[in-house]
C-alpha cells in the first residue's frame, strides 16, 4: 500500500521534507500537535510536558510494561503560531542523531482537508542518513494514520 506521508531526502544534504494531507480541518490537524491528550494518543507516549507557546518546551516518554524507559525525547518551541507554524527542537535521548530542527508548517486546503508539511534539519549528512536507515518514513506514516483516524472521531463534534 502506498504511503500517504511524503517524505523527500535528497543525497548530501542534512534535511529532509515531510508532507502529508489530512482529511481534517486545519484547527483539528494543529490540536494533534499542541494538545497533551491528542499528543500521548497518536504517538502512543506519554507526555510529560507540553508547554505549547513560543520558548514552552516539551518532554515526552515511553514505558515498557516492566516500567523501563524506552524512548524519551524533547525540545524547544522557538515559534508557535497556531494553526499556521510550530518550528522547534526535537531530540532523542541516547541516541546518535542529535538535536534536529523542525519547522511545521500547517495549511488549510479546503475546510475540511489540510496540510502538514515538515522541514527538518539535522546536524550533518551523516546523522540524517543514519536515522533514514531505521524504518523512519514508515513509522511516520503510520502515526500520521493514527493521527487521521483518531481525529476523524473528533471531526463529528467539530
Amino acid at each position: 500500500m502506498e504511503q500517504k506521508t511524503k517524505v523527500i531526502a535528497e543525497d548530501g544534504k542534512q534535511e529532509i521534507i515531510i508532507t502529508r494531507e489530512f482529511e481534517l480541518p486545519l484547527e483539528l490537524l494543529f490540536k494533534a500537535f499542541s494538545e497533551p491528550e491528542l499528543v500521548e494518543q497518536w504517538m502512543g507516549t506519554k507526555v510529560l510536558k507540553l508547554e505549547s507557546k513560543k520558548h514552552g518546551s516539551y518532554q515526552f516518554e515511553t514505558s515498557d510494561a516492566k516500567g523501563n524507559v524506552v524512548f524519551k525525547a524533547d525540545g524547544v518551541f522557538h515559534e508557535f503560531s497556531p494553526n499556521r507554524k510550530i518550528i522547534r527542537t526535537f531530540e532523542m535521548n541516547n541516541a546518535p542523531f542529535g538535536v534536529q530542527l523542525e519547522v511545521c508548517d500547517f495549511e488549510p486546503l479546503t475546510d475540511d482537508t489540510s496540510q502538514l508539511r515538515m522541514h527538518v534539519i539535522y546536524e550533518s549528512v551523516a546523522k540524517r542518513d543514519q536515522l533514514l536507515k531505521f524504518p523512519f518514513a514508515q513509522g511516520l506514516n503510520s502515526a500520521h494514520n493514527r493521527i487521521q483516524e483518531i481525529l476523524s472521531t473528533l471531526k463529528q463534534t467539530h
